[in-house]
């Protein structure tokens, strides 16, 4: 496995890639990496002749009164899970490679970043559109893959690619998953025990909710009633939005028909979870 730190580098190394008739698959990743992770790296695998994995804490995409400096760093941990799987490529570049003192062109996507995430956290989306659109015009790899557990950035990464003529085609994956259904983040980590337990709740109110419209419940108010009650329910858990949603615009829906989303971000105690669950109704 090859550890690539500079710029020029990778773009050298992809380069001779592509000019042999390589496909090279991209896991684009901020470290802390769990079976989540791995689950993309080993559909990059089965796609492509060649897997880059990158490893890179954006501070683009935190605000000032957020969790940069506490957010994991795990990188012995996360060279070990990349080398068995066989990823050929870990690119892990310094920031101000990616940002250097002059940088100051942004990407941003207007309409699908005004709600939810958008909305709790100013500017997030336009630091996650922007070091996006640096690595792959870095890497240029022919896929690049996303776990579906950020269901508003993997929809805002699409149509960013859509709307620029990015040549790389996007790949979302399912949520991974625990056993109990709490779906996996690098944030589970700071959960104490009480609050792992806890944690539980946001898939069992999307559960509850996709129960719900599967037995012909259409209106969305209904639903969201009752996911909401559940979380109430648990002392230790605080609702920040809930919403059933349309798949692609991410727009309210009044009444449930055809697919649509369930979305969620909840606290538990201080930990900031988010979760999803898309349902077809009947």
């Amino acid at each position: 496995m090859k550890t690539i730190r500079a710029v020029t580098a990778m773009s050298a190394w992809s380069r001779t890639m592509r000019r042999d008739g390589v496909r090279i698959g991209f896991v684009p990743t901020m470290g802390a990496l769990h079976d989540g992770h791995r689950a993309l790296i080993r559909a990059a695998r089965l796609a492509c002749d060649a897997v880059v994995v990158s490893i890179f804490v954006n501070p683009l995409q935190f605000g000032p009164k957020e969790d940069l400096a506490r957010y994991p760093r795990t990188f012995a941990e996360d060279f070990r899970l990349c080398e068995q799987e066989g990823t050929d490529t870990v690119f892990v570049p310094r920031a101000p490679a990616l940002y250097p003192p002059a940088f100051e062109t942004t990407v941003s996507v207007q309409r699908l970043t005004r709600r939810f995430e958008g909305c709790a956290r100013p500017g997030h989306f336009e630091g996650v559109t922007t070091v996006v659109t640096k690595l792959l015009n870095i890497v240029h790899p022919d896929q690049a893959f996303f776990g579906q557990k950020d269901y508003q950035q993997a929809a805002v990464v699409t149509r960013m690619v859509a709307d620029l003529n990015l040549e790389t085609k996007i790949v979302i994956r399912p949520t991974v998953r625990e056993s109990d259904g709490l779906a996996l983040s690098s944030r589970n980590r700071f959960l104490s025990p009480d609050e792992r337990a806890a944690a539980t709740v946001l898939y069992r109110a999307l559960s509850a909710g996709r129960d719900l419209i599967r037995a012909g419940e259409h209106s969305a108010k209904t639903v969201e009633a009752a996911m909401t009650r559940l979380i109430r329910a648990e002392p230790l858990a605080r609702i920040e939005y809930l919403s059933v949603a349309h798949p692609t615009t991410l727009e309210d829906v009044q009444r449930v028909q055809g697919r649509d989303v369930l979305l969620l971000t909840v606290w538990i105690g201080q930990t900031r979870l988010l979760d999803n669950m898309v349902v077809n109704a009947r």
